[in-house]
């Protein structure tokens, strides 16, 4: 064992082919000799652990594909680009919403320019930086003002802790929602200074709940849209209308969180019914926060609406600054908005709308599209069909409601399972994220756009391999 050690190439040797190779090219010296050492210590690992038993396992013609392999996955970018064949429209974890090509190009000038982010360029004085974007959303939701933060946890944060700190928020108990990563209303509203005071049963909250609840520590009445579950057979809830009745019998506030809120109505396809936000504004609910980034299909961001009286308490608000939102978030927001001034821009050019609102007629021709590619390249390597299934929303939007769409269907005829090629396909550049049914990887058209058909033909033959 001790005599293979002498066989193990040199650092510079390795690096001077890497060079030669164009394997390196632009990547710091640094980090290249350090993945270069990270790969001969596996290498002297393996020869301990006896997976290196010869000389030749040690020779250039095998160690070098391995080496080039290590050394372009230890280069590539943690935070990268996927592949998305699951047909979850709005994915937490592959980033929620794709931004509409203005969005993109909205970002790129923030980025790479100066700009009127927080200056007025009537007056030549300072500005806000959310006046590039209330006019806007105040138009789109018929609002009376409007104000912006990181997402909507901070917007239910900032306005509780603006209208009810130290004093109580009544909420019906079946509101009490969970959102992703474990975070909780309770939580939050336990974070804002509110104190909580829960109404009704999980299943029935009535109008008279909330009203026997009101007392002089009575700061606001909170309505939660649980939009990422469903409760069905008896239930009862109150409706934004009659919380805005009993809000003003009171002289109380009424503040909906709406979730993943929409500024479209989507019952057309055949889903639930959900409130949009010009809607929730219409029934005269005073404040109304949702995400910028769930079926808006813009950048994350927690958006809140009402009446100015409202909104402006909470502009001014310390913890604002915390929560604000950057030029980058600023500058895809305004873009996407523009779009939604007419809703059919809107359901072409945002993605995640038009990727919703799609036709289970276009998603056939496209799998049949995405099938005949992969038939072509991959020949008999794999057995490829299609078939019907169902696409989701995702985003905690429209729970257990399923659209239509057809499903490419792709079995290996080599020595590699359906589950093992899926894990494989996460390896891959760029890594395909797919999931499997009757035995049979799937791809869902719907969210994999007409130029990723290629790619995903190179990531299924490099897993392969």
């Amino acid at each position: 064992m001790s005599n293979l050690f002498k066989f193990l190439p040199s650092v510079d040797s390795v690096l001077t082919r890497l060079e030669e190779e164009g394997v390196i090219e632009g990547l710091p010296r640094t980090l290249s000799r350090d993945l270069v050492n990270g790969f001969l210590d596996v290498c002297r690992e393996e020869i301990r652990g006896g997976i290196i038993t010869e000389e030749k396992q040690l020779s250039s013609e095998v160690l070098f594909p391995r080496l080039t392999c290590h050394v372009r996955a230890g280069a590539r970018p943690h935070f990268r680009r996927v592949l998305n064949g699951t047909g979850v429209v709005v994915h937490t974890n592959l980033g929620r919403s794709l931004l509409a090509p203005s969005a993109v190009e909205a970002v790129i000038e923030a980025c790479a320019c100066y700009s009127n982010l927080e200056f007025d360029l009537k007056t030549g004085e300072r500005g806000s930086r959310y006046s590039h974007v209330e006019k806007i959303i105040c138009e789109i939701t018929g609002a009376e003002a409007a104000l912006v933060v990181n997402n909507n946890a901070s917007a239910v944060l900032i306005t509780l802790e603006t209208l009810a700190k130290g004093r109580e928020a009544i909420v019906s108990r079946g509101q009490l929602v969970e959102i992703g990563g474990s975070f909780r209303i309770p939580d939050v509203m336990v974070k804002s200074g509110a104190t909580l005071r829960e109404v009704g049963a999980t299943n029935r909250t009535h109008l008279r709940d909330y009203e026997n609840a009101i007392n002089e520590d009575t700061a606001l009445l909170m309505k939660v849209h649980t939009s990422n579950f469903r409760v069905i057979g008896f239930t009862k809830e109150v409706s934004g209308g009659e919380l805005a009745e009993l809000g003003q019998k009171h002289g109380l506030p009424v503040y909906e969180d709406l979730g993943s809120g929409n500024l479209t109505n989507f019952s057309g396809l055949g889903l639930i019914r959900e409130p949009t936000v010009q809607e929730v504004v219409a029934e005269g609910v005073d404040v109304v926060s949702f995400s910028g980034d769930k079926v808006l299909g813009g950048p994350q961001a927690g958006i809140i609406v009402g009446r100015k009286k409202y909104i402006d308490m909470i502009k001014k608000n310390p913890l604002n600054r915390a929560v604000r939102i950057d030029k980058m978030t600023l500058a895809a927001l305004e873009a996407t908005l523009r779009l939604y001034l007419d809703p059919d821009t809107a359901r072409r050019e945002v993605p995640t709308v038009r990727m919703i609102t799609e036709s289970p007629e276009n998603l056939r021709k496209q799998a049949q599209a995405l099938a005949r590619t992969l038939r072509r390249e991959l020949g008999e390597s794999v057995s490829v069909g299609v078939r019907e299934g169902v696409s989701r929303v995702g985003g905690g939007a429209f729970p257990e409601q399923d659209l239509k769409t057809s499903l490419v269907t792709v079995v290996p005829n080599v020595k590699v399972s359906v589950e093992e090629l899926k894990e494989r396909l996460l390896s891959c550049e760029p890594p395909l994220v797919a999931r499997i049914e009757d035995d049979a990887l799937c791809l869902d058209p719907r969210t994999l756009a007409r130029e990723e058909y290629k790619l995903c033909v190179g990531a299924i033959s490099q897993a392969l391999r």
